[in-house]
């Protein structure tokens, strides 16, 4: 079977409005954190990564998780599934990839970097986890 083109897009994940003092992570190929960042009071986090995207669009990376045969996302791990062994909290939110608009897919495969925001706080004040909805997506210059 032929493998199918893909093209490299720059993407990033922001974490508005984390939980202060409290572990976030993308989660690795192998199911362990990456690169965790501690959240600090009135600040937003940013976790870069690459994805690549084929037809259909199909998403294919390192970060990217499956969920049947369309779904595809990518897991922020927090507090003691970040690493953070003295944590309370031992959570994971999925941000969702699959329902990226095509025609800003497009425009990403041209240059960029995909921004996707979401909010790390859930309504009970702890840290958001499962399907976070997005509460915006822009693409910016590199």
């Amino acid at each position: 079977m032929k493998r199918a083109v893909t093209i490299a897009i720059a993407m990033r994940i922001i974490i508005d409005r984390p939980v202060p003092g409290v572990a976030y992570s993308l989660q690795a190929k192998d199911g362990h954190p990456l690169d965790p960042a501690r959240a600090r009071d009135g600040e937003a986090l940013a976790f870069d990564f690459v994805v690549r995207v084929g037809p259909g669009p199909r998403f294919f990376g390192d970060q990217v998780r499956p969920e049947g045969p369309v779904r595809r996302f990518v897991y922020v791990r927090i507090g003691q599934a970040a690493g953070d062994p003295a944590s309370p909290w031992s959570r994971r939110m999925k941000v969702d990839l699959h329902d990226i608009d095509p025609d800003l897919l497009a425009r990403a495969a041209c240059g960029g970097i995909l921004v996707t925001t979401v909010c790390g706080t859930g309504r009970d004040g702890s840290p958001a986890c499962a399907t976070v909805p997005v509460l915006r997506r822009a693409l910016v210059a590199r």
